[in-house]
């Protein structure tokens, strides 16, 4: 018998609105990707350890005859559901497949639990939520969900399948979070536990402050309990493999280097150096602004075995393997990754908007963050005619200042943005620091290095130069939030003085250099330049080591375990703290030279 619950925020067919590629469930191997840059890198395991399709699993669970389907939001678990249901009873097994769903509380219930975390209506921001994943249950009705002893097989599916009380494997569905908001803007995914479908943003920031921490929080209790993992992004398909093998691949990852899988988004000031230099995007997509070449929280890890491809969340790494990944930041920073790594190209393209980030202070009390979002701007390539803005005019009023940015948002003036703030000339391989409260933006003609702490979306936006998104709607205005911010103090011969790093030569031997470039105090990360034109060789210093080649062709890592990875130009890479020492090795022409942030 099948006892099906309320399709809530699940649908049949998957839509997924973007340009961008779906990752082939199947790819063959290509250790060295032609010394260009992938945008699937993967760990390679051993033959026989991840496997493509349902048959597979269909087996395991005959074999067990009662199973847990939990998972991640956006995941399709009527398909995921009906397709083991179909195999099973092709087999002639009489199954019992119970929908979660059927225990969940009303919505009216859950809109009023989740409703104080979610900020002004047309706001972008909430508040972290601190409720868990069993609050959006009836509690009587999981107690008594129970399996049928009449049928062969019993399976229970969807997002807290595991909080039943059955003894039984569990396999785990994961989702990278970039195919779920492709899903959600195609329609084909929302909230959890709820069925209606808001405008983007608003389920976007749904998903930030509660759906995330709700089952990362419960991803996290669950790690002990997996007994398959399985990747769900695929429209026909699956694959999975034994947790147990995938725990010995995190456990290698934690002990030499790893890359996340980046993904990249077009933007309304979006530029196209990545087009030209990254092989493998869609050369279809109007423009690239972003990649999301290192920002954890929306990253996948991207494993390969037989040519079969596996990503699952990069949370699975920290939950299991903080310490070896932190060394002695681990007490600090626990579970949380703390610096990022992300594009923005201007190449061709606009201006960013004039923006500052939130005080420490301020991120915490108002949106429950732990850290905030201080960055730098290190220039990878530029144009000649490049610039950034940076601090205040000498002569700021504060007052004209948000007096002229209201009346450009109300009356769409435009503004000589100069009058205000500083524009300097770019140039490549500079560093502009940019810790909370700073005004500043990137110009057109930059292909930026943003390296920063790792949250990432609360930038306020002063002033948008008067444009549109690419739905051709306004961008959000924040200005409340960033006069709440704004350090007026960075201003005139301020500016150059503490907010462009001046570089200096640390370590000079025959053949290599370590520049360092310094960051403002505020910034719990430091940068240099590990420069060289054979090999060089360091130690982790019990710190992990954020990398990325910034000129030069490719290099290849060799960490003192005996790992050897090939990483391209513009590739960003991990070197943990338990991978002790390691050496770098020139493999192209001329001087290679490798930016490294790392916890002070």
């Amino acid at each position: 018998m099948i006892q099906k619950g309320e399709k809530r925020g699940n649908t049949v067919q998957i839509n997924r609105k973007t340009n961008q590629h779906l990752l082939p469930a199947t790819e063959g191997s290509r250790p060295d990707h032609m010394g260009q840059y992938n945008i699937y890198p993967q760990y390679h395991m051993e033959s026989g350890k991840i496997f493509e399709g349902y048959g597979g699993l269909v087996d395991y669970i005959i074999k067990n005859r009662m199973v847990c389907l939990e998972g991640f939001s956006g995941v399709a678990w009527e398909i995921v559901a009906h397709r083991l249901i179909d195999a099973l009873s092709s087999k002639g097994f009489t199954v019992n497949a119970i929908s979660i769903d059927t225990c969940l509380k009303n919505e009216t219930e859950i809109e009023s639990m989740v409703r104080p975390f979610l900020g002004d209506e047309e706001s972008v921001w909430g508040s972290k939520c601190d409720f868990s994943l069993v609050d959006y249950f009836d509690g009587e009705k999981l107690n008594t969900l129970a399996p049928d002893a009449e049928s062969e097989i019993n399976m229970v599916y969807g997002i807290g399948s595991s909080l039943v009380q059955w003894d039984c494997p569990l396999v785990y569905f994961d989702l990278p979070k970039n195919e779920l908001q492709y899903r959600m803007r195609g329609g084909s995914a929302t909230n959890l536990g709820l069925s209606r479908i808001d405008v983007d943003f608003k389920i976007y920031k749904h998903y930030y402050f509660i759906d995330w921490v709700v089952l990362n929080q419960h991803k996290k209790r669950l790690a002990s309990r997996i007994d398959i993992i399985a990747d769900a992004q695929f429209k026909d398909t699956i694959t999975w493999a034994h947790m147990s093998d995938i725990k010995k691949a995190l456990h290698a990852m934690a002990t030499s280097v790893f890359r996340v899988r980046p993904w990249f988004e077009p933007g309304a000031w979006g530029g196209q150096w990545m087009k030209e230099h990254i092989p493998g995007l869609n050369p279809d997509v109007i423009n690239y602004a972003w990649a999301f070449s290192l920002i954890v929280p929306e990253n996948g890890l991207l494993f390969e075995s037989d040519g079969n491809l596996l990503e699952i969340s990069f949370d699975f790494l920290m939950n299991q393997e903080s310490q070896n990944v932190l060394g002695r930041h681990e007490p600090t920073f626990g579970s949380e990754f703390p610096i990022r790594f992300n594009f923005l190209d201007t190449y061709e393209g606009g201006n960013l908007s004039i923006q500052c980030h939130p005080s420490l202070k301020y991120i915490q009390e108002v949106f429950g963050e732990t850290i905030t979002q201080d960055e730098c701007y290190y220039i990878l390539d530029c144009t000649d005619d490049a610039y950034v803005y940076l601090g205040f005019q000498e002569n700021i009023d504060p007052e004209k200042f948000k007096e002229d940015l209201v009346r450009s948002q109300e009356e769409n003036l435009e503004l000589d943005i100069v009058d205000y703030v500083q524009k300097h000339r770019s140039n490549k391989h500079d560093l502009y620091l940019i810790p909370n409260g700073t005004v500043h933006s990137a110009g057109s003609g930059n292909m930026v290095l943003e390296i920063s702490a790792t949250p990432y979306i609360f930038t306020f936006k002063m002033y948008d130069w008067l444009r549109l998104d690419l739905n051709g709607k306004p961008r959000p205005i924040n200005i409340e939030h960033a006069f709440n911010n704004l350090n007026f103090d960075r201003r005139g011969q301020v500016v150059p003085e503490e907010l462009f790093s001046k570089p200096f030569i640390a370590e000079e031997s025959p053949g290599h250099i370590v520049r360092n470039y310094p960051t403002h105090p505020d910034h719990f990360y430091d940068i240099r330049r590990l420069e060289f034109d054979q090999f060089v060789e360091r130690s982790t210093e019990n710190s992990c080591q954020v990398m990325m080649l910034v000129e030069g062709e490719k290099i290849q890592l060799e960490t003192e375990n005996g790992h050897v990875e090939t990483l391209a130009y513009a590739e960003t890479f991990v070197i943990p703290a338990a991978a002790k020492r390691f050496k770098l090795r020139n493999l192209g022409q001329g001087r290679a030279k490798v930016i490294n942030a790392f916890l002070k």
